[in-house]
C-alpha cells in the first residue's frame, strides 16, 4: 500500500507542480516593430541581439551538462525540477531562434555570433563534465541576474519596444523560476568551491572576449562604429553609472562564495508579480501561451 502511494506520487511530482512550469509559448513578433528595439539606439539594440544569438547554443549546453548527472539524483523534488528546468530551457532556445531569424531578416549579422559562441562553448566542453556543470552554475547566476534586473528596471522597460520586450520579459522570468536547479544538481555531486572558481574563471576568459569582438563587429557591419553619439549612448544605456549590466556586474562575484546558493537571494514576490502580468487573468501574453490549460491542470493536482 505504501508503495502504491509513493509511486503515485511520483507520478503527479511534475515540473509544473513543484513551480517550473514549461510554458509552450508562441511569439508572433510584429515584423513593422523599430529596427532599433532598445532605445532607438543601434550599439544598445546589437548588444541585446548578441545575446539572443547566444541563447541557443548556450541553453543546449546548459541542459546537456545537467542530462550528464541526470541519473544520480535521487530527491523526486530535485528530479521534477530538472524536467522542468529542461523544458523551459528547450522553449527558450526554440523562440530564440525564431527571433534570431527575425533579426537576421532585417540584416543583422547573427550568424556571427553563433558561430563565436558555439567556439567558446566547444573549448568549455573539453572541460571535465563536473567543471561544464559548474560552469553553468555560474553562467544560470548571470542569466538570473539579468533576469532580475530586466524585471526590474523601469527605465529598460520605458525604452525597449513594448512588443518586442515580451519574449525579454518571458525568458527572465522563468530563468528565475529555475535559477536553482543546476546548482542542486551540482551540490549532489559534490559542489566544490575551487572548482566553481575554476569554471568561472574559464567561462570568463573563454566566453567574455569573443561576445566583445562580436558585438563590435555587429555594431561595425551595420555601420555604426564610430558613431559616436550612437555608440556613447549605447554604450552609457549599459554601462554607464546606472547602467543596465552595471548594475548587474556588482552581484557577479557572489557566485564564489562559500555559502553561495541562488535561492539565497529571494526573487519569489518579483516572481509572482510577474507571473500576473505575463499569464494572469489580464496578462499580456495569454494569446501566445498555448498549454496554460495543461499547466493549471498539472499544478493543480
Amino acid at each position: 500500500m505504501t508503495a502504491s502511494i509513493s509511486s503515485i506520487v511520483r507520478k503527479k511530482l511534475t515540473g509544473a507542480k513543484v513551480g517550473i512550469p514549461a510554458r509552450h509559448i508562441n511569439f508572433n513578433i510584429n515584423e513593422s516593430a523599430p529596427r532599433y528595439f532598445y532605445g532607438d539606439n543601434a550599439t544598445a539594440t546589437l548588444f541585446f541581439a548578441m545575446l539572443s544569438a547566444f541563447f541557443p547554443p548556450g541553453e543546449r549546453f546548459f541542459m546537456e551538462s545537467v542530462r550528464n548527472f541526470r541519473d544520480q539524483v535521487d530527491d523526486e523534488t530535485l528530479k521534477a525540477e530538472i524536467s522542468g528546468f529542461m523544458g523551459q530551457e528547450a522553449i527558450h532556445g526554440r523562440e530564440h531562434d525564431r527571433l534570431n531569424e527575425l533579426l537576421a531578416e532585417r540584416g543583422f549579422d547573427m550568424k556571427a555570433p553563433e558561430k563565436f559562441v558555439k567556439m567558446g562553448l566547444s573549448i568549455l566542453e573539453k572541460l571535465p563534465a563536473s567543471t561544464q556543470l559548474a560552469a553553468t552554475t555560474y553562467m544560470e547566476h548571470f542569466t538570473a541576474l539579468l533576469g532580475e534586473q530586466l524585471l526590474n528596471d523601469s527605465e529598460f522597460q520605458a525604452k525597449a519596444d513594448p512588443e518586442m520586450i515580451k519574449i525579454w520579459q518571458w525568458h527572465a522570468l522563468e530563468e528565475l523560476e529555475h535559477k536553482n536547479v543546476a546548482y542542486d544538481v551540482y551540490e549532489t555531486i559534490g559542489n566544490s568551491q575551487m572548482e566553481r572558481f575554476l569554471a568561472m574563471v574559464a567561462s570568463n576568459a573563454v566566453l567574455l572576449p569573443m561576445l566583445t569582438v562580436t558585438w563590435g563587429w555587429m555594431v561595425a557591419k551595420e555601420g555604426k562604429l564610430g558613431s559616436l553619439s550612437d555608440n556613447l549612448k549605447g554604450l552609457n544605456m549599459l554601462f554607464g553609472r546606472r547602467g543596465f549590466v552595471t548594475q548587474i556586474l556588482p552581484k557577479m562575484p557572489l557566485f564564489n562564495f562559500k555559502r553561495f546558493h541562488p535561492k539565497a537571494h529571494d526573487t519569489t514576490e518579483l516572481e509572482n508579480v510577474w507571473r500576473e502580468k505575463l499569464f494572469g487573468d489580464q496578462g499580456v501574453l495569454l494569446d501566445e501561451f498555448k498549454n496554460k490549460e495543461a499547466i493549471q491542470n498539472a499544478s493543480a493536482i
